[in-house]
């Protein structure tokens, strides 16, 4: 079932068992990632069988951690559309544009990859229950897969996450808890419940397997382009662990000699209000510092602090990419535009891209002709407050 062997710590390289439960490393505090026979896998596996499979993100499941199949929770998720937008391209003279619509996941979300790695693994290591803060999307995930599962669990989000978001997690039987704050507020208090409590929290990058639902996106861009992967990527960063997954994926298919060693150009988008990331790219800085009064309607992206700071910024640096930051406005215009342009109705996070993608392509950091893939990372359809503000934004038919 998988190619798992054990834990490494991302930043002082120490390694633990994959077989108990893991947080963060116990030396160091800082980010595991799940580690692979990648050796085995390329002497056994055939990247031409996975076209035939069904098309979920457990296609890949030698490449996953759950060991046993019969731990494996899904609602079918993964598999999503890498759609052309060739409309789209066109009014920002962009030639070759794809959106790669996370929205069609379970829940509505990318969360969805996540957390279904995340709950199945913590299942098979026979937890008791599950916490996790959430700006909201990450908990109507979690509280999913939990009810799949039979777990019980325990949703921190700030009071003024979408209404949707908090009725999601409810319907689906997770306590909900209202934090007057952020994320990082909940964040802590989910921490604290789960030392008292005995739950395993499943924040972001604060155990090893979330990101390992996340890094299949990249696998999916590999195959979905014919084992070659595109120019530039733009990418909604919050906690970042899309765009970490993907950069792990992506070695993970060098190794197994699937693809070459180029990479994408990753740059990372933000919103003005809150952009710990592009600020200490600027910079030259290897982790972001706190941001003050984190502001912006996109909930995804209001995330004053992140744990896998240091390795976002190193894959920045590392592709060639960078940072772009993108005010409320210009979101709920590029929501406006992508959906009437090309009927995808984008959450506020995956409007966020196509803004950057527009400041990019004027400011010569890309280029017109590249190969760019923009992701939206959810169904706007979660988003109504925002999605009236974008319809009436949207220019009337004569």
């Amino acid at each position: 079932m998988s190619y798992l062997t054990h834990l490494e710590c991302t930043a002082c390289g120490q390694t633990s068992s994959s077989d108990e439960l893991q947080t963060v490393c116990r030396s160091c505090g800082k980010v595991l990632y799940a580690r692979y026979d990648l050796a085995r896998a390329r002497r056994e596996l055939d990247r031409g069988a996975f076209a035939g499979r069904p098309p979920t993100l457990w296609r890949w499941h030698e490449l996953l951690p759950v060991r046993d199949p019969a731990h494996v929770l899904t609602l079918g998720e993964g598999g999503t559309p890498l759609l052309p937008a060739p409309r789209l391209g066109a009014e920002l003279a962009c030639d070759r544009l794809f959106i790669k619509e996370e929205g069609l996941n379970p829940t509505g979300t990318f969360k969805a990859r996540g957390m279904a790695v995340a709950v199945s693994r913590a299942r098979e290591l026979g937890v008791p229950g599950l916490v996790a803060p959430t700006a909201g999307n990450a908990g109507g995930a979690m509280a999913a897969y939990a009810a799949r599962a039979g777990l019980p669990a325990h949703v921190f989000m700030p009071q003024d996450a979408p209404e949707a978001n908090k009725l999601e997690a409810q319907v689906c039987g997770a306590e909900v808890h209202l934090v007057a704050g952020l994320i990082t507020d909940a964040g802590r208090l989910a921490r604290e419940k789960a030392k008292a409590q005995g739950w395993f929290d499943v924040s972001t990058l604060r155990e090893p397997y979330r990101v390992e639902g996340k890094k299949t996106m990249g696998y999916e861009l590999a195959l979905q382009f014919g084992w070659e992967l595109p120019d530039a990527i733009l990418y909604p960063t919050g906690g970042g662990t899309g765009l970490v997954g993907m950069w792990k994926a992506f070695d993970e298919l060098e190794a197994l000699g699937w693809i070459g060693a180029r990479r994408p150009r990753m740059f990372a988008v933000q919103a003005t209000g809150c952009a710990p990331i592009v600020r200490a790219f600027a910079r030259g800085d290897r982790f972001a510092e706190t941001w003050e009064n984190a502001q912006t309607m996109a909930g995804g992206l209001r995330v004053p602090a992140a744990i896998g700071d240091y390795l976002m910024l190193d894959i920045l640096r590392q592709s060639g990419g960078g940072g772009v930051a993108v005010s409320d406005q210009e979101m709920l215009a590029a929501m406006s535009e992508v959906a009437r342009i090309e009927g995808v109705v984008v959450c506020p996070e995956g409007a966020a891209t196509v803004a950057g993608l527009r400041r990019l392509l004027q400011d010569g950091h890309l280029r017109g002709n590249e190969r760019i893939v923009v992701f939206n990372t959810g169904s706007g359809l979660k988003y109504l407050d925002q999605l009236r503000q974008a319809a009436g934004a949207s220019p009337a038919r004569a």
